[in-house]
């Protein structure tokens, strides 16, 4: 009986050593990257950071968080930051984000509320913390701009996982967001059509992404990997009576210029031109070009309320089936 006890004080206390031991190497380390940030001219403030969460957890809040990246002028602060890991599984972590929250750009400072905001990320072994699979999800999540437009979601999702049948770079992504409240000028623009409502019922991607490099510590500290490729499986969003696909490939270049071909479905088509005309997103000119255009491709098909097109990205422009211009290609480049 007396070795019996003995040994399970003895793991208690090497239990114990461990736990400690993980919690001041947590601290630590987080203490250590603001620092570094800081010496990098970041803004990189907190008021404590502390471990919590014997026997079997690691639970590390961080209060008080001010940080900015003077590279891209992007800067985030939040009243606390918590991070939730098992002690026998430190590669699996829960990301708390507060119910308010601040993201500043260089032309606008964005307010976020919400009633959920977490995160499950899980990492490679090794210290550059590379991911190997995340998700994100929101609940009840308002915006309010500095730039004087608010937005709302009731729900929404975001995923990112290595693939398994590419390399380290390569990312298959997982997007859907439900009953998206628009800013006030496009509800402006839902309220005098009988074709939508005020809100976005489903936003949804589904497509694979290749990058410059492995999604990990450096892409916050050093910079951002950028996009080579899309493989879009599919890109859906239904607004009222409105219905818009996509799917397709595209390469990029090294300034994020794309090149390839989007296969676009378009329910209702012709409300979707009025709409994007009414909200100075085409002209005039371009509008009635696209209407005939497409009024052909819709009557060929059989059913003049749908269309089903290409659009070719090519040489930096991106082109109607390869036969009516619509301008530049876009720059897909991630701050």
């Amino acid at each position: 009986m007396r070795i019996l006890l003995a040994v399970i004080l003895l793991l208690a206390a090497a239990w114990s050593g461990y736990w400690l031991f993980g919690a001041r190497a947590t601290e630590n380390g987080l203490r250590a990257w603001f620092e570094q940030r800081g010496n990098e001219a970041w803004v990189a403030d907190y008021a404590e950071l502390n471990t919590q969460g014997f026997p079997n957890r690691f639970d590390t809040t961080v209060t008080d968080l001010h940080l900015a990246d003077p590279a891209t002028g992007l800067a985030w602060s939040a009243p606390f930051f918590q991070i939730f890991q098992l002690s026998y599984r430190p590669q699996h972590i829960i990301a708390i984000w507060p119910d308010r929250q601040m993201v500043a750009t260089p032309n606008q400072n964005i307010a976020l509320s919400s009633d959920q905001f977490r995160g499950s990320l899980k990492f490679r072994p090794g210290i550059d913390l590379a991911l190997s699979e995340g998700t994100i999800e929101m609940e009840g999540l308002a915006l309010q701009s500095s730039a004087d437009w608010t937005g709302a979601l009731e729900r929404g999702q975001l995923s990112l996982r290595q693939s398994p049948d590419g390399g380290e770079n390569r990312y298959d992504l997982y997007f859907a967001a439900r009953n998206m409240t628009l800013p006030d000028g496009l509800r402006q623009l839902a309220e005098a059509s009988e074709h939508v409502s005020e809100t976005v019922q489903t936003l949804a991607v589904t497509a694979s992404l290749e990058f410059t490099a492995p999604w990990d510590r450096k892409a916050i500290e050093v910079a951002r990997p950028q996009i080579t490729a899309i493989d879009l499986e599919l890109a859906q969003g239904t607004w009222g009576q409105l219905d818009l696909r996509a799917a397709g490939a595209l390469q990029l270049d090294a300034r994020g210029i794309p090149q390839g071909e989007i296969t676009v479905k378009a329910t209702n088509w012709r409300e979707m031109l009025a709409l994007a005309r009414q909200a100075d997103l085409l002209s005039p000119n371009l509008a009635a070009l696209l209407e005939n255009g497409l009024d052909m491709v819709a009557r060929l098909s059989g059913n003049p309320q749908s269309i089903d097109v290409p659009l070719i990205f090519d040489r930096g422009r991106v082109s109607l089936g390869g036969l009516l211009p619509l301008g530049p290609a876009p720059q897909i480049y991630l701050r």
